[in-house]
């Protein structure tokens, strides 16, 4: 403990005399405005906290507290899925959609807002990917957070029309941040980013202290060459990028495509699918149908990625009843069956053709109460082998004309008891340990294949541990059965520290009962579509790469 306490400054003073005995962030708020009353000051920030809290434990002058570190977390959700999701935009190109309900905002993505928190954070960076990166992890590391263990998520618009060589420059820079990290946190380590709102003022104090990278100018063959140097480095730095998720139509999936996306690193792929109606797709002006969505889902499924599909409730020429029964259809049709949701509810925002429609009497919006039960209806009925990403698009009220405006859905039918079996209702988060886990497999047809939901469930309580999708169709270009997707939940922890849910094994039991299942179907041989940084995981495993997949001989080549 610190002696001299007459010079004991206000965080020191909450952190050493209250502190310890704070059960929750609603006794921390308190303790923050008794602490700005003492000192007459203002309330003090939970990164300011944090920062002196490292450095009295690194000082050697008080103990870890491992559960009030939580409580001083900034959202702490953020990271209790085991990774660190980073969002990044793309800069404004010209979108090949007519969408009706698209706003179309000058120097934004369209389909995006200003005013939106992931576009504003993209604006004050210029669109700048590194800086995106930089900052992002910056802020989570300054709130808390342990962002080993990134997945970056690329939104914007239709990736798959964007300019070759910007895609290649784009990722390249992604990597190149994270690799970066742990130089620029030095430098930037008295940079409070999300105080600071100016883009001149965060370009001029990025600039100063972080490196250019490669000109966006070099030829093609050259930025391919720079990606792969930097997802290289990215399998033996700190901060490791073990997912990336791309943002596109599903008519603009085809098997170049999907190539080009592995090249990259791409595990995860979002589509806008919105309805599986093709007089609402029609209607809407969306330029495709449900045959450009069940051939992509396929497609996506055979080279081994991560689906989500983009729902759009609400839409003119549907009803609630309409939005349940192709919900309903997404997992009972085989052509569907995606591993995650998004609920994206139909607002009315300036800038868009469908704000005219409303302005004109021809569209009207559900009710709140409504979209709430169309909303509880579907996640009744969700298989426990899908995750609701979100339940509302993170649009600011001031930019909704008409529509839902409630931002904390999923809290809202959380506090009304409402029943959810979906993954992201189940995670693990903060469990300390997993004792009660029990092996669980799921099965079902997808795509023309056969679909495998291996997970570590509790026995008795609504709790997943960890999951992996096994995917088997012979007609597969990668092989016949792909693991798409291993996951162990609980809070995200450093490589080598701490043995909570992760780091217990639980992953290489998965990949065990995996290649078993492969064994009994006699496939010679099993493909993992892995995140760049996770490659050495699987070495360790018997994997080795080959074209951007790990791949491992399940028996031995005959003898010539």
């Amino acid at each position: 403990m610190i002696k001299n306490q007459n010079k004991i400054e206000p965080a020191e003073d909450l952190i050493i005399n209250y502190l310890p005995k704070i059960k929750n962030q609603k006794e921390l708020a308190t303790i923050k405005r008794v602490i700005a009353k003492k000192y007459a000051q203002a309330i003090l920030l939970n990164s300011d906290i944090l920062r002196t809290y490292s450095n009295l434990i690194k000082n050697k002058k008080i103990l870890s507290l491992p559960n009030q570190e939580l409580i001083l977390r900034k959202r702490a959700i953020r990271t209790l899925s085991g990774i660190a999701p980073v969002a990044v935009l793309t800069k404004p190109y010209t979108c090949p959609g007519k969408c009706a309900y698209c706003p179309r905002e000058k120097n934004v993505p369209v389909s995006y807002l200003s005013n939106e928190p992931a576009v504003m954070r993209a604006i004050r960076c210029n669109y700048n990917p590194y800086k995106q990166v930089t900052l992002r992890l910056k802020a989570l590391e300054s709130n808390g957070h342990h962002p080993e263990k990134i997945e970056i998520i690329v939104i914007g618009g239709t990736w798959s029309y964007l300019p070759e060589f910007y895609k290649f420059w784009y990722i390249s820079e992604c990597f190149r941040a994270a690799n970066d990290f742990n130089i620029n946190q030095k430098l930037l380590s008295n940079l409070d980013i999300e105080s600071i709102k100016d883009k001149k003022t965060i370009n001029f104090l990025v600039n100063k202290k972080i490196k250019d990278g490669p000109s966006l100018k070099l030829p093609l063959s050259v930025l391919k060459q720079k990606l792969l140097s930097e997802q290289k480095r990215n399998e033996k730095t700190q901060y490791k990028i073990i997912g990336l998720t791309l943002e596109t139509r599903p008519d603009y999936i085809n098997e170049k495509e999907l190539q080009e996306m592995r090249f990259l690193g791409c595990t995860r792929v979002e589509m806008g699918v919105q309805a599986i109606d093709n007089n609402i797709l029609k209607l809407n002006r969306r330029g495709h149908g449900i045959k450009e969505i069940i051939l992509a889902t396929k497609l996506l499924k055979q080279y081994g990625f991560k689906i989500t599909y983009h729902i759009m409730p609400a839409l003119p020429g549907s009803t609630p009843q309409k939005d349940l029964a192709m919900f309903k259809e997404l997992f009972e049709n085989e052509d569907y069956q995606p591993d995650q949701i998004k609920f994206y509810p139909t607002v009315v925002t300036k800038g868009s053709l469908l704000y005219r429609w409303y302005r004109a009497g021809k569209y009207q919006p559900y009710s709140d109460k409504e979209l709430q039960e169309l909303i509880i209806n579907c996640k009744k009925i969700i298989p426990p082998y899908v995750r609701i990403i979100r339940l509302i698009r993170d649009i600011p009220s001031e930019s909704i004309v008409a529509g839902n405006i409630i931002t904390n859905l999923r809290q809202i039918m959380k506090n009304q008891g409402v029943d959810c079996n979906c993954i992201r209702c189940r995670e693990a988060k903060e469990a300390f340990s997993t004792k009660g886990a029990v092996f669980k497999k799921i099965v079902y047809k997808s795509s023309g294949g056969t679909e495998y939901f291996l997970s570590f469930e509790h026995k008795q309580k609504k709790l997943l541990f960890g999951f992996c999708r096994l995917y088997i169709n012979k007609t597969s270009p990668i092989s016949p059965v792909i693991i798409r997707e291993l996951h162990v939940y609980g809070e995200l922890m450093p490589m080598g520290q701490g043995k909570k849910v992760q780091h217990r094994g639980l992953g290489k039991k998965l990949i065990a009962a995996a290649e078993l299942i492969a064994k009994k179907e006699k496939c010679a041989n099993i493909a993992i579509i892995s995140g760049i940084g996770v490659r050495p995981y699987y070495r360790k495993m018997g994997y080795s790469l080959k074209n951007t997949y790990l791949i491992k001989k399940l028996y031995p080549t005959p003898k010539q």
